[in-house]
This record gives C-alpha cells, structure tokens and sequence, in this order.
C-alpha cells in the first residue's frame, strides 16, 4: 500500500522511481562488516587490513574514533568500469576511502569535513568515483574519524554511471520542480495582502520558507552553485530545518484552525512539541558533547512522530467542530505526515533503505505547498469577511448605543437631562471643584400629589414642563445647567464665578407663588430648594448631595416654597439617620420588616405571572416606614448587609410557605449583596436551605449596581445565579447608562421600564412612546421579556398593549400590600398561571 502511495506520488510528478534492470544500483549497507578503532592518526593500509571487522556490525565501543566499513568485492563483480559508491551524508572529521584490488594493490583517497569538493550529488549522498572495474575490486574500506554513529549512515550502494547520472537528473527534476511550487505558493502567499498579516499566514510563509532551505539544502542542491555546502555542514543544518519546520508546521496549524474549535489542552500541547521541535533541532545541530547524536536524532524523529499524532487529533476535533479550513489541512498535510511518519520508521529500520521515501516527501511537500495556499486563501477571505461584518456590527453599535445613550440622558417628559445627566455634569464639575466652586441646587415642586389627585396626572405633567423650562432659562441665565432627577425632583449646577449663584437664587426665587394656569384652574408656584456648595460642603458627589439633600429637607420642613442653604445644623438629621440603624438591629429581631407584595400581570389573558416584594418597616414609634425614609441604613457598611440579607429569608420564606400560588418573587438586591467571590454561593445556599427552586426567585438590579465600582464582581455573580436558575430583571431601564453592549455583559432574562416613561405615554408631543418604543424592540430582539412599571390608568395599559409590551405592574392591577391582604382571586390567577 505504502509502495503504490509512493509510485502515484512520483509519477505525478513526472519522475521514475528505481526499478530493478542490470543497471540498477546495488545496496551494500546491509552486507557490510564494521570494526573500529581508537587512534586519531590517518591509519596505514595494513592497519586498516589488520583491524577485526564485524558482520553484522555491532556498537561502538567507548573512545572510538575511527569507524570503518568493509564491503566484500564479490557484490561488485558486475559493475563496469568508472562506477559510483554512493553514501549518505553524516557528520564526521575526515573521510578515508580505501579501494583494495585483487592483484594486492591498494588506492586510498583522503578527505576533510570541509574538503569535499565535487564529491556532493543531488539526493543527499556523497558519491565516491571508482575507475577500476567491480571485477578487480577485492573489497572496498569506507572510514569515518569522528562520524555521529554508524546507524545514522542509513543508505549505500553502488551504481553505474548511467545509473548514477540517472538518479542525478531525476533528483534535479524533482527538486527543480519543488523549488518552483514552493516559490509560486510563497509569491502567491506574499501577494494576496499587502497590509497587516494574519498569525496563520506568516507562520505558513515561514513554514514554507523553511521547507524549501531544507529541500535544497537536504537534498545537496545548493552544493551545484557552491560545491563546499555538502557533508556535515548539510547535515547540522538539516537538523535545525527539521526542528524549524516542526515548530512552524504546528504554530501554523494551531493558528490555521477557526478559533474556540481546539481545547486548550491540546492547543498547549501542539505549542510545546513546535518549541520543542525547534530546540531538539538546534541542540542536535551544535551538540557533540553533552548528548550522544543518536539519541537527539532519535528525540527529534519522536517529536516529529508526536507532532504528526497530535495534528492528527486535532484535524478530528476541528472536523467534529464543523471547521471548513481544516479540510485544505487534511488534503494537504495528509501526504506529507504519512510520508514523515514513514520516514521516520525507515530511520528506525522498520523499512529498509532507499530514496523511494525521500523523493515522495518532497513531491508531498510541494502538492502540500498548492494545497494550503489554497487553504490560506480560503482562511483569509472568511476573516475578512468576519472582520468586515464585525465593523459594520460595530458601526450599528455606535449608532444604536448614541441613541440609547442620548435617550438614557435625556428626561422624557420635560426634555431636561435625567439623573444619569445630573450625574454625568456633577462628577465633571467635583473634578474642577477645587479650581473652580460651584454650588447644587435641589430644587422639589411643593403639592405635585394635590395637583395630579385633584386635575389628573397630565395636569401635573404639564406643570412639571413648565416649570423645567422656567428653571432651563434660570439655569442659561446663571451658566449653570438643569436636569430633572425624577418625579418632581430638580437640580442646577451652577458655578460660583460672576455672581452666577446669586443671579440664581435671585431668579428662583421669583418664580416663587407666580400662577400656573391649566384649563380654569389657576395654581401658585410652590418650590422648595436646598443647596450645598463644593469644595466647602463635600468633595464627593455622594457627600455633597447628600448634604444638599439635608437642606432640601430641612426647607420642607419648615413649611416650603424656601431655599435652604446647608449648614452644619443639619447634622441633627444624621443622628435621626443613626437612630434608624441602631434601631434596625431590634427590627431584625422583632420581625418589624416586611415584604409587600405587588403583583405583575400578564395582559394577555390577565393573569399573575409574577409578584414584585417591596421592603416596609414597621416601626414601634414611627409607623409604616417606606424606603426612601429609612434608605440610608441599606446601604450603611455595618448594617445595610444584615438587613438585605433578613430581607432575602423573608423573601424565601413566603416562597417557601406559598410556593403554590407565587409563580416567582421578584426581590431588589443592593451590590454589596452581589459583590465578592462568594455571593452567588450565598444565595444558592439561602436557597436550598428553605427548599425554594431558584426558578422561584427573581433578582432585581438598578443599572446603578449593574454599572457600579463592582460592576465586574457584581456581573459574575449575576452569572453563576442566572446559570443556576436564578431570574435576572433590569429595574428602572432607560434611566441609567446600560447600553446594548451591558445587556449582553449581564445575563438580564426581563428589563423593567422606568415608571417615568409610563406617566408620559399619555403626552402625544412628548418622546416617551417613541422611547418605550425602542427598548421593547431592544428587549424583544434580544429575547428578552419587558416589564411596564407605574401603569396607572386604562390608557397607559392600551398604548403598552399597541407597542407590544405584555407584562405590567402598577397601582391599575394592585398597590403593595402584604401577602395575607392579597385577595383570593389574584392567588386564584397566579396559581393559574402558574
């Protein structure tokens, strides 16, 4: 099988292999003896005569410096005059040929390993001229001083002049006809792309740029233009090329293959073998010292053996992955592999001797150069197709996630910039605040309830319009700049240069108890305000609203439609604040905090798909307590953890109790609940200890703890609760950062649309629908389910249904209320849907 392989191989090539006729070459290696000796000096003839051969040969002995080979004559009786002893080439000092004749006569001829002019041929052997007739040859002796070891001489023989010419010219055909193949596939490879290189094609360049040094070099081509480039100089050099060429032949391939199809595993191991390849190659070219020759030959046959099993098993991972290219590989490295192997086993003495595997590893090697070029090509145009969609994806990212972003930045009632505006502008001016002071006005609109209870809730959204164009003229005027924070909330940031806070304040306060008028009714502008002012009142932008905050309070407080300035009075608030959190410990133990639950609605068949828990503390001294009053304690280091983490338990407790009639609880988690290397695991374990599937629960994120200074823990836990089964929703979308990129960062199964929008849907010149529009589009396209929060009224809940959104939440279909107060028909809908 492996002969026919051979044959078709070379015929394709227009080459003839040897064939057995009278002129064919005669091997000798087999049949010759072999003795050695110890002496450095060129030995005499009778010397050599008297040495004590061996037949078979065996090792050398330690200490041996000359190896000689004896050939009977009587193998030679057939060769005519002027004949040829071809040897391969090995590594040695000097060469001594010694011709002993049958009339007693001896003719010896002498050479050094940099002497061998004229004695190269083309096939990598040396050829030795003998004019005496085979007849009158008693025996012939061949010694090496210094040679590497005698079974790396894997081929002798004597041939005929014809025949020795023939084998000349088919080796310069075959090598002729290589070198023009590889250079056609280099100049190919060169020209497809100027610009920057793929890894695949520069090591493929390199590959082929080796194979053909090597096949030239091996082959003793060079040795035609410079006759001295033959002998050991090749063979060291050989050494190196191989080793190159494994190194090479596995970088490209391991580069070659599509990405993700290889594991990581054999991608380490196909590194090791090509940097291992490479330096058995040159420690096996330079070493005579440390190492026998014979064993770095054998290690370098090894690693090519290993390299050939693991190309192997990667082709048959890559081809179960579905890769294309690695086809081109299989066509074209098939070939060359097998012949390696089978060369490899030749110089084992698995097969025997001859050039038949040598001339079809260079015809492998140059249908292999066609073939990945080819593959090259194919590689290179699939990349620069990927490369070009990944722009235009990228482009359309750009585009879609400006849009977003101009939409996440603008407030969509009033046209105003929202929160993540206000957050943006205030972080911009902190980081001035020391070369240039400003001040934050917070800024609420007295009675909003009073208004949207008694005209509706587009009577309070066209107040609020209004007054977000009085405060943007305020704000121009002063060269600051105003945002809406949320629902009747306000801000201006103003810089403290030219009198700009004064002409503020001053403007401000003339808007105060001016008429609005809506419809007939007619209403007196009431506006609280508080400021603090930067650096002298905080650094931060936490600290420095917070304190803003404070006095916005402490203007409510005492009996609005007042700017309050902060001071350090206002410290008597945090105590209120620290009062809350020594309180909260007693709270945990007294189970004074409570879940209440609202539910969420699927508006197709207006069923329960869901309940949202909303924290409340019910304090002995306070009452009812909502979020916003005890808020602070959420997020204070020592306390805030504790109470989340109480909060959790109530949570899976009311699943547990009730996991029949509640499809699934929806619970706000704070991010130093999500952060840290054990986080996930901490709920996984909360969860299994109350027997409550993780399908049962829902985390609730803002884009605030999604896009926080522990985004990326908090993105990894996010990760591994979603991975188990845990619901992941995006609270209060389109008033924070995320952009499509975030989304597909976290594993988000439902994104929450900000109640802000849904209380302007009702506002034909506003954008809201247009914006709400959009993130179901975005979320649908991204698979995933959308959430309407704040649905209030039957209109809102009938546009929603016209853009698509089917699941709703909203004082519509039930304010929060504890799980006991929820009435028998909604548990009835949500054990329904369930």
């Amino acid at each position: 099988m492996a002969s026919n392989v051979l044959r078709i191989l070379a015929i394709l090539l227009g080459l003839s292999l040897p064939t057995a006729s009278a002129t064919a070459a005669v091997p000798l290696l087999q049949s010759a003896c072999a003795a050695y000796s110890a002496a450095a000096a060129i030995p005499a003839p009778r010397a050599v005569l008297a040495l004590r051969f061996s037949c078979p040969p065996v090792p050398a002995p330690d200490r041996t410096r000359w190896t000689w080979l004896r050939i009977d004559g009587s193998q030679l009786e057939q060769l005519p005059p002027q004949w040829h002893l071809l040897v391969d080439q090995t590594r040695f000092r000097r060469v001594m040929l010694m011709t002993v004749l049958t009339d007693g006569s001896v003719r010896r001829s002498i050479r050094t390993a940099g002497a061998l002019d004229g004695i190269g041929a083309p096939g990598g052997v040396l050829d030795f001229g003998i004019g005496d007739r085979g007849s009158k040859v008693r025996a012939i002796y061949l010694g090496f001083d210094g040679v590497d070891d005698l079974s790396l001489i894997r081929r002798m023989s004597a041939a005929t002049d014809i025949e020795a010419a023939r084998s000349r010219d088919r080796w310069l055909i075959l090598m002729g006809l290589f070198a023009g193949t590889l250079l056609s596939a280099f100049a190919y490879n060169v020209l497809i792309d100027r610009g920057r290189r793929f890894p695949f094609q520069r090591w493929y360049l390199a590959w082929i740029s080796i194979a053909l040094v090597y096949g030239m070099a091996w082959s003793n081509s060079f040795g035609i233009v410079f006759p001295q480039l033959v002998g050991p100089w090749v063979v060291g050099v050989d050494y190196i090329l191989v080793g190159l060429l494994v190194g090479a032949g596995g970088m490209f391939f391991l580069s070659l293959v599509e990405d993700q199809l290889l594991p990581r595993w054999l991608q380490r191991t196909g590194r090791g073998l090509a940097w291992g390849g490479v330096a058995i190659g040159v420690l096996a070219a330079t070493n005579d010292v440390l190492f026998p020759p014979l064993l770095l030959d054998r290690l370098l046959n090894m690693v090519v053996m290993t390299s050939a099993i693991m190309a192997f098993v990667g082709i048959g991972y890559a081809i179960r992955r579905g890769s294309r290219v690695v086809w081109f590989y299989v066509i074209g490295w098939a070939p060359v592999l097998t012949i390696f192997a089978l060369r490899v086993m030749r110089n084992l003495g698995v097969f025997p001797q001859g050039d038949m595997l040598d001339i079809a590893m260079f015809g492998a090697l140059a249908f292999e150069a066609i073939v990945l070029s080819l593959a090259t090509s194919d590689r290179f145009r699939a990349l620069c197709n990927e490369l070009e969609l990944a722009r235009q994806s990228r482009e359309w990212g750009l585009i879609e996630a400006e849009k977003l972003r101009s939409a996440a930045l603008t407030d969509p009632l009033t046209g105003l910039g929202n929160r993540a505006a206000f957050q943006q502008a205030l972080q911009t001016s902190i980081a001035v605040g020391r070369e240039a002071p400003f001040t934050l006005f917070l800024i609420d609109v007295d009675h909003l309830k009073d208004v949207n209870d008694r005209l509706g809730h587009g009577a309070g959204d066209e107040m609020l319009c209004h007054i977000a164009r009085r405060l943007a003229t305020v704000a121009a005027n002063g060269g600051g700049v105003a945002v809406r924070l949320g629902g009747d909330e306000f801000a201006i940031i103003a810089a403290d240069g030219e009198d700009h806070c004064a002409r503020i304040e001053a403007d401000i306060a003339r808007i105060q108890g001016t008429m609005w008028r809506h419809a007939e009714e007619r209403r007196a502008l009431s506006l609280s305000i508080g400021s603090a002012r930067c650096p002298r009142d905080g650094r931060e932008p936490d600290l420095l609203y917070r304190n803003a905050d404070l006095a916005l309070y402490q203007a409510k407080r005492l009996g609005r439609s007042l700017h309050h300035r902060y001071d350090a009075m206002l410290r008597t608030l945090l105590e209120v604040s620290t009062a809350f959190a020594s309180d909260a410990d007693v709270a945990m133990q007294r189970d004074e905090f409570l879940l209440y639950l609202q539910p969420i609605v699927d508006l197709q068949d207006d069923s329960v798909v869901g309940y949202e828990g909303l924290l409340r503390w019910q304090h002995p001294k306070h009452g009812l307590l909502m979020p916003s009053q005890f808020a602070d304690i959420l997020v204070e280091e020592r306390i805030g953890p504790r109470v989340q983490e109480h909060v959790l338990d109530i949570a899976l407790t009311l699943l547990r109790d009730n996991g029949a009639e509640i499809p699934y609880l929806a619970v706000n988690f704070t991010s130093a609940q999500l952060s840290g290397p054990v986080a996930a695991k901490r709920v996984l374990t909360r969860l299994a200890h109350f027997g409550v599937p993780p399908t049962a629960l829902c985390i609730e994120v803002t884009e605030g703890v999604m896009l926080g200074r522990a985004a990326d823990g908090v993105v990894n836990t996010l990760h591994a609760l979603h991975d188990a089964g845990v619901r992941i929703a995006l609270d209060d979308f389109g008033t924070g950062y995320a952009s499509l990129s975030h989304l597909r960062q976290v594993p988000v199964d439902t994104i929450k649309i900000d109640r802000s929008f849904i209380a302007a849907l009702e506002r034909k010149s506003d954008s809201a629908e247009e914006i709400v529009r959009a993130i179901i589009g975005l979320a649908h396209g991204l698979g995933k389910a959308v959430v309407a929060e704040g649905v209030e009224n039957e209109a809102q809940m009938h546009i929603l249904l016209q853009l698509g959104c089917r699941y709703v939440q909203g004082y519509r279909f039930g304010r929060p209320v504890p799980w006991r107060a929820i009435s028998a028909t909604t548990r009835h809908r949500s054990v329904v849907q369930g």
